[in-house]
């Protein structure tokens, strides 16, 4: 039986209270299955929000806890995404459920005084871009240039390394036996695209959108070397006799075995290397940093300052586990981490005000269902081709 869409809004309501029957729980889950649910789930959650703005500040948290366990894990059985609050005062809603897969759909824009909730819109100038896809360009030793992608199989011969091309990944074999001077390679990722490697001595690395990684082809020196550009995780494999080091810019990471992220964008303000687990040194200039896991040196490009904070890590590494996280962000910080994903020009011409955003969205969606979640942040947004204009919002 058809019902209009606010039937399932109240609906949605009855099932976080636990009252649904098992009839109405069933027509529930096949409604959100539907696209044209998204909107009316969404505005549902953002008027349970903007209620509980009235009440005690205990409420949102408390109330978030009941969306997450109720709506999302009951509901999708798929990936849950979390929902947490903005400096501890604002919940942030993140839950739309589409056909087998769970995404974000909620954006918040946090102010001095008041979460306000976005408003979703459709945008008729915004075609759609698909998101980025693992792609990458292998520049070898000699100069010669490998295109790679996800379906590509191939195997390379370097002296006494194997360079194979399977499922979406570079992998490198050595003999062990190889007496050759150190040869560098170059992986490069574009805009629209990721790319995972494996090294010669066993460590992984994800390559990020618009980034870079220089190695060697087989590590034979004192010490395993890599340079990156752009953003990267790595696991590195353990060898207390061979340190592993990551050079940055102006910054060099030394690793003990361990899990980390680094984050190196020429056009962002901070550079930064979060401990995922296990112990990195960070040095840059004479500044000398020891992190534990869970921890991040930020350093500001301008002045040279390095910062040890703690840092949200799963936020941090959103994005190797295919999503955007945003807590409490500008949206030109937005926009620049779109751009490289989607491949895109930026053009600004909008005076950004203070409001600050937040949320959680998949990385598989295509452009034009993300950005009518920044319209919240009071900008209209056009794309000509592959440049995307941002004004002030005309409504």
């Amino acid at each position: 039986m058809h019902h209009p869409a606010s039937y399932y809004q109240q609906l949605l309501a009855k099932y976080l209270d636990g009252k649904c029957t098992p009839e109405e729980s069933e027509a529930l889950r096949q409604w959100l299955d539907t696209k044209e649910s998204r909107r009316t789930a969404l505005q549902a959650m953002q008027e349970e929000f903007e209620r509980s703005m009235t009440e005690p500040a205990i409420v949102p948290e408390s109330m978030s806890n009941r969306v997450e366990t109720r709506l999302l894990q009951e509901i999708s059985k798929n990936k849950v995404v979390p929902i947490y609050s903005l400096r501890r005062r604002k919940w942030m809603v993140a839950a739309a459920v589409m056909t087998g897969v769970v995404v974000a759909a909620g954006f918040y824009m946090y102010t001095a005084h008041r979460a306000q909730p976005a408003v979703v819109k459709h945008i008729a100038s915004v075609a759609d871009i698909k998101p980025g896809s693992d792609k990458a360009i292998l520049t070898l030793a000699d100069g010669t240039q490998v295109t790679l992608d996800s379906a590509g199989n191939q195997v390379i011969v370097q002296g006494g390394t194997k360079v194979k091309q399977q499922n979406g990944q570079l992998l490198y074999e050595t003999d062990g036996r190889t007496t050759q001077a150190e040869t560098y390679n170059t992986l490069n990722v574009p805009r629209g695209g990721q790319f995972k490697l494996v090294l010669p001595d066993g460590s992984t690395v994800w390559l990020n959108a618009a980034s870079s990684l220089r190695y060697p082809t087989a590590f034979t020196g004192s010490t395993r070397t890599v340079e990156i550009q752009g953003q990267a995780y790595f696991e590195v494999a353990q060898n207390s006799n061979k340190p592993f080091i990551v050079k940055a810019e102006s910054t060099t990471i030394q690793v003990l075995g361990t899990g980390f992220d680094i984050m190196s964008y020429a056009d962002e303000k901070e550079q930064r290397t979060t401990l995922v687990e296990g112990a990195v040194k960070v040095k840059a200039g004479a500044i000398e940093k020891y992190l534990k896991p869970g921890q991040q040196v930020a350093l500001d490009n301008e002045t040279g300052v390095a910062t040890v904070q703690d840092a949200d890590v799963q936020g941090v590494i959103a994005w190797k586990t295919g999503f955007f996280e945003f807590d409490n962000v500008s949206l030109p910080t937005i926009l620049r981490q779109l751009g490289r994903w989607y491949d895109l020009d930026i053009v600004n011409k909008f005076a950004y005000s203070n409001s600050r955003l937040g949320g959680r969205i998949s990385r598989n969606l295509p452009l034009s269902e993300i950005l009518p979640m920044l319209k919240s942040a009071g900008a209209d947004f056009t794309l000509n081709g592959r440049t995307l204009i941002i004004t002030p919002s005309s409504k």
